[in-house]
C-alpha cells in the first residue's frame, strides 16, 4: 500500500489571495509551489491533509468555484482547474493565462476574471465537462495603462443579470467595468483612496430592496464601502424640469447639488459623496441606469489593509466584513444599530465589532490575508510567516445573546526550505531547522477517543537573524543548531516547554528534568536567547495550560535559553551530527580549501575540541554520520569522495578508509543501526552500500541506481523482527524504500515508490526514520526545499 501522511507542515505564501476557504470550510491555500488542503472543520484536527503538485511557480491566487472545484495561479502567470473526482482532487486543466504573475483572481459562477503585473486583466469562462477534463476560454483581454491590477471582484448588478466588475490597483483608483453584449465596457472611475487599493469584495444583496456594497481596502489604512443601486428617473430628474433623459447639464447641476468635499482639510483625496452614474443593457435589451455612491468610510486599521471578506450572507443577520492588515489585527466590522437609517442619501455609521490579533503594532509584517469558514462561525487569518490565526464564535447559550469569540489552535509550518530535522532520541517530537530562520518543535499529541494523536507545533525554540541549516538533539531537552555563520548554538529547554509537553502527554520527564528556567527572551541587541525567571513570564506559560500554543504565542513566548556558543570554523557552518550515545558533536564548514574542509569533532559536555580536526577532503563536507557504537566517524563531501575516521584510546579520530568511486558530489551518508555497513547518496544518480573487506578496506558490496540525484538516505532502526530498511530522498522530490535481509548487507529490493503527491516537489535535504520501541518501524519524517516537512507512514509487509 501507499505510504500516507501522518503530518505535514506547511505555511501560506505571502500574498493577500493566496487562499481560499470553501463553503464545507476546506481551506486550499499556496504553500511555495504546492496548494495545500485542510479541512477547518474537521473536529480531529489534522491540520494539513494533503499537498497537491502542479504548479512550477509560486502559487499566489487559490479561489473556490464550488464545493468540488478551484482555480489556483501562480507568478508564471499559469491557471490551474482542481476538481474533486471521488475522494481526490484532481488537475483537471493548465492553462498560460498570463505572460508575468497573475496577481487577483476572482470567480462568479462559471465567470473567472485574473489580474497580473502584465498590466492587463481577463476575463475566461469556465467550460466543466463529464471527463476529467475542464477548459478556460478567454472572452476578453483588457489593458488597465501601464498599472498593475491588485484585486478584482465581480458581481450581478441588482435586479439584473448584468455583471459588474470592479479593479483597484497601483493607480489608487477603483476601476469600474459592466458587462454589455457579452464585452465589459469601462463604465465609472471611483476615486478617494490615497495608495494602492490592494483588496476588493462585493457584498451580494440578500432582499430585493437591498443595494449591492462593493469593500475597497487600500495601503492608506482606510476602508471605502460603496453602493450600487439601481437609478430611477424619479430620482435623477428635478421635478420643476422635463427631459427623456439624463443630460450633462443635468447630471451637472446634480453633482454641484451634492455636498462635494473632494478637497478636505487635511488636504488630498478624502470623502466625495458624488453619485457615479452607469447605463447598461439589461438582459432584455432596455437600458438601466445604477449609481454608485460612496457609502462610509471605515478607520480603524494603524496600516496598509491587505484583505477583506464579508461574511457569507444569512437571512436577518448583520451585514459583517472582515478585514487584516499589516499592523498585526484582523477587524471585523458591521453597522451601528444607534443610528437609525436615514432616507436622505447620507452615509452610514460602521463599527468595529471585534479586533483581533497582537495589540501594539507590526509585529513582522501583520496579516497577509484572511478569510470566513463554517458559515461566518470562524475567522481566520494568516500572518506575514505563513502561520494562521483562528477565531470561533461562542455558539454555548449563555452567550446566545452576545457576540462572543475566543482564538483557537490553526496550523504552522516553515516559511522556506526546511533543510535540517532530527527525533529526540525517544521519538516522542521532531525538531526542525528552516532557511526562514527557525528551528520548530512538532509533537503528536494524544486526544480522548482518537485512535490516532494528531501532530501539531509546541514550540519555536529558537528565532533567528541567520538561515538555519541543521539541528540535532545532545539530549531529549538540548539540542545544537547551526545558521549561516561560525558558530554552533546550544539550547536548553526551558520549564514551560517541560510543564507543556507532559500536560499534552507528549512526554514525561523526570523530577531533575522539570527544574529549570521558565522561559527565555532575546535581548534588544543580540541573536542569543537568555533565560528569563519571573512572574510575567510564568503568567504567559500559565495561558497555554492544557492546550497547545496559537501561533501567535508561538511567535512570542515559546524560545529556549541559549547555553552555550562553540566556535572554530573559519567559514560558515554547513553540517551538524551528534553521535547517537550522544558524547560527541561534530562539525563542518564551507570550504574551497583542505584547510578548512576538515571535521571538528567536540565532547557534549565541555564542547572541548575533541584531538585535532580531521583532514582530508579538499572541498566542503556536506554530511558526518557517526557509526551506531560511536567508533567510526563518516564523512561526505564535495569534492566526490567520502572518508572514515576511528576513535583512538588517547581520544582523537585518525584515518583508516576513504573512497572517490562516486562520479559527483555526495550529499548524504548514513549507518545502518547494525553498524555493519554504511550508505552514501550522490548527483551521480547511485546509492552505494559499503562494508568493511580484508583488514581496514571497505567496499561497495551494491550500487543502487537511482532515476534522479540521491541528496539523502535513512536506515531504518535495527530489529530481529523485520529486514533492514533503506529510504532514499531524491532531488526529484520522491522518496524510495529498499529493503535487504537483516542477516546480510546485500542485495537491496525495491518495495515502494513515494510519489511527488506524498512526498515532496523539491529536493530532499533530510529522512530520519522515528525511534521507536516497537518491532516496525514506520514513521519516516523528511524535510524539502519545497517548504514542507511530512511525517510519512510507510507500512511494508513482514517478512
Amino acid at each position: 500500500m501507499p505510504a500516507s501522511t501522518a503530518y505535514i507542515a506547511a505555511s501560506t505564501n505571502r500574498y493577500p489571495q493566496a487562499a481560499d476557504i470553501s463553503k464545507s470550510s476546506i481551506a486550499a491555500f499556496g504553500s511555495s509551489s504546492l496548494v495545500a488542503l485542510w479541512d477547518v472543520a474537521d473536529e480531529e484536527d489534522r491540520g494539513v491533509s494533503e499537498t497537491l503538485p502542479g504548479h512550477e511557480g509560486l502559487v499566489t491566487c487559490v479561489r473556490f468555484v464550488s464545493d468540488t472545484t478551484f482555480v489556483s495561479a501562480d507568478d508564471h502567470g499559469v491557471l490551474i482547474l482542481w476538481r474533486r473526482l471521488g475522494s481526490q482532487w484532481k488537475s483537471t486543466g493548465t492553462f498560460k493565462a498570463h505572460t508575468k504573475a497573475i496577481s487577483s483572481l476572482c470567480v462568479l459562477d462559471e465567470f473567472v476574471a485574473t489580474g497580473s503585473s502584465d498590466a492587463s486583466v481577463k476575463i475566461w469562462k469556465l467550460v466543466t465537462s463529464a471527463e476529467e477534463s475542464d477548459d478556460l476560454v478567454e472572452e476578453q483581454h483588457m489593458h488597465v495603462q501601464g498599472k498593475y491590477p491588485l484585486a478584482v471582484s465581480l458581481a450581478y448588478l441588482p435586479h439584473s443579470k448584468v455583471i459588474i466588475l470592479a479593479v483597484g490597483g497601483t493607480d489608487r483608483n477603483i476601476h469600474i467595468w459592466t458587462r454589455s453584449e457579452n464585452l465589459f465596457v469601462h463604465a465609472s472611475v471611483l476615486a478617494g483612496h490615497e495608495d494602492w487599493v490592494k483588496a476588493l469584495d462585493f457584498l451580494a444583496p440578500t432582499s430585493p430592496d437591498e443595494p449591492l456594497v462593493l469593500a475597497s481596502g487600500s495601503q492608506d489604512a482606510t476602508i471605502r464601502l460603496w453602493t450600487v443601486e439601481l437609478w430611477g428617473r424619479e430620482n435623477s430628474v428635478p421635478k420643476n424640469r422635463s427631459g427623456e433623459g439624463l443630460t450633462d447639464e443635468l447630471l451637472d447641476a446634480f453633482e454641484a447639488s451634492l455636498a462635494d468635499l473632494g478637497e478636505a482639510e487635511e488636504g488630498g483625496r478624502q470623502i466625495s459623496l458624488k453619485r457615479h452614474i452607469l447605463t447598461v443593457k439589461s438582459d432584455q435589451g432596455n437600458s438601466q441606469q445604477y449609481s454608485i455612491s460612496f457609502d462610509a468610510l471605515l478607520i480603524g486599521h494603524e496600516a496598509g489593509v491587505t484583505s477583506l471578506a464579508w461574511k457569507p450572507p444569512s437571512p436577518g443577520a448583520v451585514s459583517t466584513l472582515l478585514s487584516t492588515s499589516t499592523d498585526s489585527s484582523v477587524i471585523l466590522w458591521s453597522p451601528s444599530t444607534v443610528v437609525a437609517p436615514t432616507q436622505d442619501g447620507s452615509t452610514s455609521i460602521w463599527i468595529t465589532r471585534h479586533r483581533f490579533g497582537d495589540i501594539g503594532g507590526q509585529r513582522l509584517g501583520g496579516f497577509v490575508g484572511g478569510a470566513w469558514a463554517k458559515q461566518g462561525n470562524e475567522a481566520l487569518a494568516w500572518g506575514w510567516a505563513g502561520g494562521w490565526r483562528r477565531w470561533i464564535r461562542d455558539a454555548s447559550p449563555e452567550f446566545a445573546n452576545n457576540d462572543v469569540w475566543f482564538e483557537a489552535g490553526a496550523i504552522s509550518g516553515h516559511n522556506g526550505p526546511v533543510k535540517g530535522l532530527d527525533w529526540s532520541p525517544t521519538g516522542s517530537y521532531l525538531l526542525s531547522a528552516g532557511l526562514d530562520q527557525t528551528t520548530r518543535i512538532h509533537g503528536a499529541i494524544p486526544s480522548p477517543g482518537l485512535k490516532n494523536p494528531t501532530w501539531h507545533e509546541l514550540s519555536r525554540p529558537q528565532v533567528h537573524g541567520y538561515d538555519l541549516l541543521d539541528v540535532a538533539f545532545i539530549n531529549p531537552l538540548q539540542f545544537a543548531s547551526i545558521a549561516d555563520e561560525k558558530v554552533v548554538r546550544v539550547f536548553a529547554a526551558p520549564g514551560g516547554f517541560v510543564e507543556l509537553a507532559e500536560q499534552l502527554g507528549v512526554a514525561k520527564f523526570s523530577e531533575s528534568e522539570r527544574n529549570r528556567p521558565a522561559a527565555a527572551s532575546v535581548p534588544a541587541l543580540g541573536l542569543s536567547n537568555k533565560a528569563m525567571e519571573n512572574a510575567q513570564i510564568q503568567t504567559t506559560v500559565k495561558e497555554t495550560r492544557g492546550r497547545r500554543p496559537f501561533e501567535g504565542e508561538l511567535a512570542s513566548s515559546t524560545l529556549w535559553p541559549e547555553i552555550e556558543k562553540v566556535f572554530g570554523h573559519g567559514y560558515e557552518s554547513i553540517t551538524l551530527a551528534i553521535s547517537p550515545k550522544k558524547r560527541f558533536m561534530a562539525t563542518a564548514c564551507k570550504a574551497t580549501t583542505p584547510e578548512h574542509a576538515v571535521v571538528r569533532v567536540y565532547d557534549t559536555t565541555k564542547y572541548q575540541l575533541v584531538g585535532r580536526p580531521l583532514e582530508g577532503h579538499s572541498l566542503t563536507v556536506t554530511r558526518i554520520a557517526f557509526s551506531p557504537d560511536e567508533r567510526f566517524v563518516l564523512s561526505v563531501s564535495r569534492d566526490r569522495s567520502w572518508r572514515l575516521f576511528e576513535v583512538q584510546d588517547s581520544g582523537g579520530f585518525i584515518p583508516v578508509a576513504a573512497d572517490k568511486s562516486h562520479g559527483r558530489i555526495i550529499w548524504d551518508c548514513a549507518w545502518a543501526a547494525e553498524g555493519d555497513i554504511f550508505a552514501t547518496a550522490s548527483r551521480d544518480k547511485t546509492v552505494k552500500i559499503w562494508r568493511q573487506a580484508e583488514g581496514k578496506k571497505w567496499e561497495a558490496v551494491e550500487t543502487i541506481k537511482i532515476s534522479a540525484p540521491g541528496t539523502a538516505v535513512a536506515f531504518a532502526p535495527g530489529s530481529t523482527m523485520h529486514p533492514r530498511r533503506l529510504a532514499i530522498g531524491l532531488e526529484s522530490g520522491e522518496i524510495l524504500i529498499y529493503s535487504a535481509p537483516q542477516t546480510s548487507p546485500a542485495p537491496w529490493s525495491h518495495d515502494m515508490t513515494i510519489p511527488s503527491r506524498n512526498a515532496h516537489i523539491g529536493q530532499i535535504h533530510q529522512l530520519s526514520w522515528q525511534p521507536t520501541t516497537s518491532d516496525v518501524p514506520t514513521r519516516l519524517a523528511s524535510c524539502s526545499e519545497d517548504g514542507t516537512l511530512k511525517i510519512l507512514i510507510v507500512q511494508l509487509a513482514k517478512e
